[in-house]
């Protein structure tokens, strides 16, 4: 599968280009377009339990749909609810990715993709403490809400990321969760809990935080004042 990013940073839609009769496993919903010829097939990927799994604890929805080309080959374009970026990540064998919720777009169909405790520290953040990994080679299409930041930490090296900031990471890397600075100090600077991350590894963030924009409407929205 070849992937080319369009119309980024702010408006970002991928062509996920097929050759024939390769598959591409797309989230629920975020197709865009796609050539003629090629078909698609909505299933509980993995079974009932796996897919209930994907859907209520990973943020993913139930389904998931693969995209099939024709013996000429196809497109898919992919894009996300929110306005940001799109990136193309490569998983392999000794580095296994993990996606945050809601930023799986697409895969390779070489790849396996399950959900996994994040730890506390998705938990904590108001990210449901769990995370989709991919295992195996080949890439995968993640949004971004906002811009999308990499990070490449050497061995020891820490930072610290607001779980909702927090888009993707090599799946081994150190994680922890903490307060800014106890408790009190925390709900008063509004930041909470953070993600204490230690390389070595690679980490990507986003500049947004759709949490925030669920707390804004809420708060400015008619019905939340009702």
């Amino acid at each position: 599968m070849q992937v080319e990013v369009r119309h980024n940073p702010a408006f970002a839609i991928a062509r996920c280009t097929l050759a024939n009769g390769e598959h591409a496993k797309v989230e629920s919903g975020a197709m865009a377009a796609m050539s003629d010829g090629v078909t698609l097939d909505a299933k509980m990927e993995g079974g009932f339990l796996k897919s209930l799994g994907r859907s209520a604890l990973g943020g993913n929805s139930f389904f998931v749909t693969t995209y099939t080309s024709s013996v000429d080959g196809g497109w898919v374009d992919v894009a996300a609810i929110l306005p940001g970026d799109i990136t193309v990540l490569e998983s392999t064998p000794e580095r296994p990715l993990a996606v945050t919720r809601g930023s799986w777009l697409a895969n390779e169909q070489s790849l396996s993709m399950d959900t996994k405790w994040g730890g506390a520290s998705n938990l904590f953040g108001g990210e449901g403490g769990f995370v989709s990994r991919f295992d195996g080679t080949g890439k995968v299409v993640v949004a971004s809400y906002g811009a999308l930041d990499m990070h490449a930490l050497h061995q020891g090296e820490r930072m610290v990321v607001d779980s909702g900031h927090l888009v993707a990471y090599d799946a081994y890397i150190a994680m922890q969760a903490r307060t800014t600075g106890g408790i009190m100090k925390s709900l008063k600077s509004g930041e909470g809990i953070v993600v204490e991350i230690t390389g070595p590894g690679l980490v990507w963030t986003q500049s947004r935080n759709p949490n925030g924009l669920v707390t804004w409407l809420t708060n400015v929205l008619p019905f939340s004042r009702s």
